[in-house]
């Protein structure tokens, strides 16, 4: 696994289910919390915060997430957050990263929605500069917050639709929140050039993911796991091709899978499913990228190729334009041939 641990540090990839403010690093959340000591619950030590991120189940989950939204106070935290997590990715080779934002959180605890646009579409343009990366976005709704969150949602992308934006999503707890009722946000956010990519089938079973499917237009599914239960669903998703965005250690940590053993990532790679590997929330379940990368080659009892094949994956499923797939595709068949020992 040493061998394998080296390989995966320099496989070029592309990061696909990765959330904003999930991706907060344990120093930077500090930073934030110190600025804010006295009004926040989250620690101003990062060495306290592997505690503070312990999860009971998926609510205690968003509860905490929310403590950590509730630090970004203006454009300049935005800014900070959003270069630091590009700085975090590029350090694992990450060439292109499609990240989950949620406008509607930052707009109502007071960041303008044109500010906060901005901010991060500024420091996309700088992290490109810095560190090689390219950063697209996908605006979220909260599921939590319900409809109003979604047209709130919807009228921020429609209105400022920043450069970087690709993809309209939906976040947050998937129990006692149908996805059918958000089919209207779709449709308009899908009618406007955006595609759809909801979470679906992580702590709920198979017939979250045929809404998402049926109702939501979805041509990605963020987890997506529960599919293992449904053959027919299994078959469909295998049949047309539709990835799943997996994230291995986030199911675990968020209880929606009991042991990493029993994740059921080889069912759906038996299956014959487009699946990528993600990260979530990194460092708040203790976890970067190239772990999960070392977890599903474990799960997979993989090598070097078939790791390189997840790789390809994402890139694959991006919505990347053909020219830069190319690119990293050349970039991980590279890799794989000056590093994987003759077969």
């Amino acid at each position: 696994m040493t061998d394998l641990r080296t390989f995966i540090a320099g496989l070029p990839k592309a990061e696909l289910h990765v959330h904003h403010v999930g991706s907060a690093s344990p120093r930077i959340v500090a930073e934030l919390a110190a600025r804010h000591e006295g009004d926040s619950p989250v620690p101003a030590d990062a060495n306290l915060l592997a505690d503070y991120f312990v999860f009971r189940d998926f609510a205690h989950f968003i509860e905490l997430y929310l403590s950590v939204v509730d630090l970004l106070r203006d454009q300049e935290d935005v800014w900070i957050l959003t270069h630091e997590v590009a700085r975090e990715l590029a350090r694992q080779q990450v060439r292109y990263a499609e990240l989950t934002v949620t406008p509607y959180s930052h707009v109502r605890r007071g960041i303008p929605a044109p500010a906060f646009c901005e901010a991060i579409e500024d420091a996309r343009k700088r992290a490109a500069a810095d560190f090689g990366i390219e950063l697209r976005w996908c605006f979220d709704i909260p599921g939590e917050a319900g409809l109003p969150a979604a047209e709130e949602t919807l009228r921020i992308c429609l209105d400022e639709r920043p450069d970087g934006l690709v993809s309209f999503g939906l976040g947050g707890p998937e129990i006692g929140v149908p996805r059918p009722q958000f089919k209207p946000y779709f449709d308009q956010a899908r009618a406007a050039g955006l595609r759809s990519v909801p979470h679906a089938g992580e702590t709920t079973g198979p017939q979250t993911i045929w809404d998402a499917l049926r109702e939501l237009g979805a041509e990605r599914i963020g987890h997506g796991i529960s599919a293992a239960q449904d053959p027919q669903l299994l078959a469909y998703l295998a049949e047309r091709q539709i990835p799943v965005e997996v994230c291995p250690t986030s199911n675990v940590r968020t209880r929606a899978v009991a042991r990493i053993e029993e994740h059921p990532l080889p069912r759906l790679v038996e299956a014959g499913l487009l699946v990528t590997i993600n990260s979530d929330d990194p460092p708040m379940f203790g976890t970067t990228l190239d772990d999960e990368y070392a977890v599903a080659a474990r799960l997979l009892d993989a090598g070097p190729a078939q790791v390189a094949d997840l790789a390809r994956n994402a890139v694959t499923a991006s919505f990347l334009d053909e020219a830069g797939k190319q690119r990293i595709t050349a970039e991980i068949d590279a890799h794989l041939a000056a590093t994987a020992p003759p077969i």
